[in-house]
């Protein structure tokens, strides 16, 4: 099907067929860019080819120590240049990245080092005690364990094991890399959040990584040399696979190790960074910053956001002070963002500012390296495009993962139907734009009803002393579950539970509003998302 009638002499060669890596980024750069600035931490300043050089000297240095091809490597490491140069050095030897969440407990890394096969870790100082604890609690040897200490944060080196400059320093400066030969061998393995039973690791292949660094550049409008802050930290779907990107533009990796407010005001006006990514926390924190961790500046900022649906009181806010964000979704399984809401130009710019916040709150359309991202039934009928028929956002594309390691029956069930199933509950609008509705686990029932906590949080957010809320099932005898709500308060607020009710109860449904609110600050991940698993733990005890 689509061959030519005589094709004779019409093969893939070395000259006209290389698979897909993001590999060949860095390769590119560091001739095209080789004294641009490629990373930025603190003090240090490194230019694309030393960024290179400091890359290849770490695949040398693992192969030395017998690393080879489709082993595996894991990093204990917050956003730094280490970080950063892990993303080329480790695949440049052959071998699988796997980037661990350092605010994991002792047992469930203990359980990653041994499920994924790691043979070395780099760990940063900080939390090198865990990577102890973990490799002590393991049956076998576990992973050698490379240290990471940090000038910037003054952490010194334990000297209980080799360094990591100390290894760049000593490895050999010439050392091929090694690339894939065929762009479906695995380039990374990233661990799902398992908040029920043990984490999924999640396969992901060379040319689904590629495509997501192309079709990124044409989502995000990106033009030459960048200024990227790191925000979105690096072991989360490899920090939305823009590392593996900046090189292909130029564009310069601002690490940033400790995520506030005066930190991100800092680098925007101080490095002239143009994108970041975050969660709507993030958001939240620069909306809410005092004004001493503020700093002027005179461009906008693009910022993608994802993670839940931000409120869309925070989105109006946060671009008057000089951010134009885009909401985007994804997943561990799609190496991050695979939607975009996409602005629709004379359409949506008619809007009042309300009505332009309403729009970019939704998830919106398909990346263009995707090929299908929609909204089907249980049946797996497409839904009506009305904006209120619901059902799970399912997607298929080439940035979807090879499947869970080690684990066929997961990953059967995530495919079944010729889809990758998401698990999130969503609408779609007649223009095709999708907007999740919630997570399937947290609609809640009452009496009968559906009630979206998203829908929910959102007109909360709008109270003016409100930072945070989330919003969870709390059993109740009459209707089964009941909406409610634990907020995060600002800073001198007034407002009490019987006033924060009635503010919902003028905005929605008298069934939909919070029956209780409770005022504590919020458990949140490392990315920045509430961790509502813990607040539904709290009505255990009730």
């Amino acid at each position: 099907m689509g061959w030519l009638a005589d094709e004779t002499g019409l093969e893939r060669t070395a000259a006209n067929y290389v698979p897909l890596t993001p590999l060949s980024h860095l390769q590119r750069a560091a001739h095209v860019f080789a004294q641009d600035t490629a990373v930025i931490y603190g003090g240090v300043r490194h230019s694309y080819s030393a960024y290179y050089d400091r890359c290849t000297r770490l695949a040398a240095a693992l192969a030395g120590m017998g690393v080879k091809p489709g082993d595996v490597v894991a990093t204990l490491l917050p956003n730094i240049p280490a970080q950063a140069e892990a993303h080329f050095g480790v695949p440049a030897c052959g071998a699988v990245l796997n980037t661990i969440n350092i605010r994991l407990d002792v047992d469930t890394v203990a359980y990653i080092f041994d499920h994924g096969g790691a043979k070395v870790a780099l760990v940063d100082s900080e939390v090198l005690a865990l990577a102890e604890a973990a490799k002590a609690q393991m049956e076998g040897d576990g992973p050698i364990l490379i240290e990471v200490p940090d000038a910037e944060a003054r952490i010194s080196a334990s000297g209980r094991h080799v360094t990591y400059e100390d290894l760049l320093a000593e490895a050999p400066p010439a050392f091929d890399w090694i690339m894939p030969e065929d762009e479906w061998e695995s380039l990374a393995l990233n661990y799902t959040s398992g908040t029920t039973g043990r984490p999924k690791g999640v396969v992901c292949h060379h040319r689904g990584a590629y495509l997501m660094t192309m079709g990124t550049v044409i989502s995000w409008r990106l033009q030459m040399r960048p200024v990227y802050l790191t925000i979105v930290p690096l072991f989360h779907c490899n920090g939305w696979n823009h590392t593996w990107m900046m090189p292909v533009l130029g564009g310069t990796v601002v690490c940033c190790r400790n995520i506030t407010a005066a930190a991100i005001y800092d680098a925007i006006a101080d490095e002239g960074v143009s994108h970041f990514g975050g969660a709507p926390i993030v958001l939240n924190m620069l909306v809410n910053a005092k004004p001493q961790d503020r700093r002027a500046f005179d461009h906008t900022v693009e910022v993608f956001t994802a993670g839940a649906p931000p409120a869309p009181a925070t989105l109006t806010k946060i671009e008057a002070l000089g951010f134009h964000v885009t909401q985007v979704y994804g997943l561990t399984e799609t190496y991050g963002h695979v939607t975009e809401c996409l602005w629709k130009g004379a359409e949506w710019n008619m809007l009042d500012t309300t009505g332009r916040a309403a729009v970019k709150a939704r998830q919106g359309v398909a990346f263009p390296m995707m090929e299908e991202v929609t909204v089907l039934d249980d049946t797996l009928a497409q839904v009506a495009k009305d904006g209120t028929a619901q059902g799970e956002i399912v997607m298929r594309g080439n940035s979807v993962m090879k499947g869970y390691l080690k684990n066929p029956e997961a990953t059967a069930e995530a495919f079944a139907g010729g889809y990758f199933h998401s698990g999130d509950i969503a609408v779609q609008h007649p223009d095709g734009y999708i907007q999740i509705a919630d997570r399937a686990k947290d609609i809640i029932i009452s009496g009968g009803e559906n009630i979206s906590s998203v829908e929910i949080e959102g007109v909360l957010m709008a109270h003016p002393d409100v930072n945070l809320a989330a919003v969870v099932a709390k059993p109740d005898e009459k209707w089964g579950e009941v909406p409610c709500a634990f907020v995060e308060l600002k800073e001198g607020a007034t407002v009490d539970e019987a006033g924060l009710i009635d503010f919902a109860r003028r905005t929605l449904a008298g069934f939909k509003a919070p029956k209780a609110v409770i005022f504590e600050e919020l458990p949140k991940t490392s990315t920045g998302k509430i961790q509502k698993f813990e607040l539904r733990k709290r009505f255990k005890t009730f």
